[in-house]
């Protein structure tokens, strides 16, 4: 094969050559550059539901662990805080508008657990797309965020279990386990964290099964607590406080209050619904869209759950609109409760009640509040191994971590090693000025989705995702539009040629190579111009200068956009599909890369450090033992050895030489 890619003057000279020699050109040949090595995709088998992993989840777990993970404490501390300092009575707005920006996400995501039902989440999805090295800075970051997660939470649940007992833990580690670093530790080591974190690391290890009974139950409290709430919010709460004066407040002596700061003009806004304006709620909506980040630990069970390709998707967007219907509700019960100026921006809830005269009900919110630090601590440790696992099965990462237990069927190394270092971060280190690195890895994952999931609807065939697509225990046909033998192979010839009328009025009616390389640059063109508009937006705020730059790239990102909805789309079925495509990914996008961008500069030094240790790890150890690498390479060795047996057969019936001008010399006396 290779041999016929050589011109007839390198023909000639390779006749000449010895076997040898061609077998080394053969193999010279077949030596990927730089570029196809970091580029290179997975081939993922999605056709058998054969897993190496326990296959006992179904869609209610996925569900309850969604909830749980997304619907942590955020509830219980963050509606205060925006509604106070942001949005007013709107915050109602602010989740609406955050939770729209979460389901596109979610639908990427939903659509890629449709296509590749296997462990790994966003790691895989850009694995099986846009190749590996970008697969890996995924799947590195999504670890930093994991572990920061799960550190940080398990201090949560010590400091507000602490408050219930009177900070008897605090006193004594201030006492006798002081560590005087400013700065850099924490004041003191958190051992009830540490205590926390090797209870589920255990729990984890010894069984899924059992780890989604625990979620469940926590999960079941906290969202029986929140109905409490948004009852009672119904109940004592009134309208009255939706459409308040601030000439009345401010002329008024009732609102004083010794634990709250004297209130001002600005602090009250211009009073009514939506008091700080149309840009309190979208600020107050940037803010929110954290409290729903949780729900892609889903996409890590693909292959611990029954009936993959039907369940991720459930489970993602159903898990997505309950944890808006409990936002909505908490928030809307809060404001109706209190005046939005008398919110408390630590324990809104408590004080709320306490304003209305149900003093009794802190209790209710100080279990429902554990209960959703409990589950948010096992959605951020749940999927942190089976990142790990799959990163070292597929051999980026130290392959004794790959291992799993024969008797729980658990990736219990990776789940072991992850409990320990997040163990050591919360009994070490404060964390608070780490916690926007979670954001990055997040946030980074959500754009590569949406830019996966745009590639991928747009290309002839992905020969690294040989998938089944009908739904599992489904008997209907494939549709009669179904991706058919002739629409696999690239479409030659005048129809496939370069020229603006196919590229705007294409005439094949099925993915070719020509439209999938155009979606390719252009995919690759508005992650480009989306980062710079971000920058821009970011940095120029409303200056002319700056409304000029983003109008003109806002109009090209627009006509790329457009041009790559002119390309036909693959008719491949799936059990779902991301709807209003290309438009609502490259929104998707959009949205995550401005996120980021509002970051600081420290946060960001922070994230480039954390790269520059993973790449330490890519380039000295994970490129090398890639099994990606290894496939191609054994792939190549059988070549060889073919070349060289057919050169052996071949080679005694030719009782002769080629000498120089190729010509055959008898080699007889």
């Amino acid at each position: 094969m290779a041999v016929q890619l050589l011109s007839s003057t390198e023909q000639g000279v390779a006749c000449a050559a010895s076997p040898e020699a061609l077998t080394r050109s053969l193999v010279l040949l077949h030596r990927p550059n730089i570029m196809k090595h970091l580029l290179r995709v997975k081939a993922v088998d999605c056709s058998t539901e054969d897993s190496r992993l326990s296959r006992c989840l179904n869609t209610f777990d996925l569900v309850a662990l969604g909830v749980g993970s997304t619907l942590g404490a955020g509830v219980y501390v963050l509606a205060g805080a925006v509604a106070r300092e942001n949005a007013g009575p709107a915050i109602v707005l602010s989740f609406l508008i955050a939770a729209v920006a979460s389901v596109m996400a979610g639908l990427c995501y939903a659509e890629f657990g449709a296509r590749v039902p296997k462990t790994g989440s966003a790691y895989l999805y850009s694995y099986v797309t846009v190749g590996e090295l970008w697969a890996f800075i995924t799947g590195w970051n999504l670890i930093l965020s994991y572990v920061i997660g799960t550190s940080s939470v398990a201090r949560a649940w010590s400091a507000t279990f602490d408050e219930l007992i009177g900070k008897q833990i605090e006193m004594f580690c201030q006492t006798h386990m002081n560590m005087n670093a400013p700065g850099v530790l924490a004041e003191y080591p958190d051992m009830f964290a540490v205590l926390i974190i090797l209870i589920l690391t255990g729990l984890l290890a010894f069984g899924v099964k059992e780890s989604a009974m625990v979620n469940k139950v926590f999960t079941c409290v906290n969202v029986l607590v929140l109905m409490f709430v948004v009852v009672s919010g119904l109940i004592k709460g009134t309208l009255k406080n939706w459409d308040l004066n601030p000439d009345e407040i401010l002329n008024s002596s009732s609102h004083v209050n010794e634990t709250q700061p004297l209130l001002t003009v600005k602090s009250l806004g211009e009073g009514g619904f939506m008091p700080f304006g149309f840009t309190g709620v979208l600020s107050g909506a940037a803010t929110c869209f954290y409290a729903f980040v949780g729900f892609d630990c889903i996409a890590t069970t693909g292959e611990e759950v029954k009936n993959p390709q039907r369940a991720i998707p459930i489970g993602i967007v159903s898990s997505l609109l309950i944890c808006f219907v409990a936002y909505f509700g908490v928030s809307a019960a809060l404001t109706m409760m209190m005046p939005y100026y008398m919110l408390d921006k630590n324990s809104p809830l408590p004080v709320a009640f306490k304003y209305v005269g149900w003093d009794g009900a802190t209790y209710a919110v100080a279990v429902g509040s554990l209960c959703a630090l409990s589950t948010s601590l096992l959605g951020s440790m749940f999927p942190m191994p089976r990142i790990i696992w799959a990163m070292a099965e597929d051999g980026l990462l130290f392959k004794f971590l790959a291992k799993i237990s024969d008797k729980s069927r658990t990736p219990v190394i990776a789940t072991v090693t992850s409990g320990i270092v997040a163990a050591v971060m919360a009994f070490l280190f404060d964390l608070k000025d780490l916690v926007d690195l979670m954001s990055i890895g997040t946030l980074l994952a959500y754009t590569l989705v949406a830019a996966c999931v745009l590639v991928l609807r747009y290309q002839p065939e992905q020969p690294s995702v040989n998938v089944q697509y009908q739904i599992a225990n489904s008997q209907e046909e494939a549709e009669p539009d179904s991706i058919s033998e002739s629409s696999s192979r690239c479409l030659a010839g005048a129809q496939d040629s370069c020229t603006l009328e196919n590229l705007l009025f294409p005439k094949n009616t099925e993915p070719s190579c020509l439209s999938g390389f155009t979606v390719n640059v252009c995919t690759s063109l508005i992650g480009l111009l989306v980062c710079v508009f971000c920058i821009v937006a970011v940095q120029g705020g409303l200056a002319v200068w700056s409304l000029s730059v983003l109008s003109v790239l806002a109009g090209v990102c627009f006509l790329i956009t457009v041009l790559i909805w002119r390309q036909p789309e693959s008719k491949t079925k799936l059990s779902f599909k991301v709807p209003l495509l290309p438009f609502l990914p490259v929104l998707s996008m959009f949205i995550n890369v401005y996120l980021m961008m509002q970051l600081d500069r420290g946060t960001w030094w922070r994230f480039l450090i954390w790269m520059v240790i993973g790449f330490v790890i890519y380039f000295a150890y994970g490129i090398w033992n890639s099994a990606e690498a290894a496939l191609a390479r054994n792939n190549t060795d059988e070549e060889v050895n073919s070349f060289k047996s057919d050169n052996k057969i071949n080679g005694p019936s030719q009782k002769g030489t080629f000498d120089a001008a190729g010509e055959m010399e008898d080699s007889d006396p």
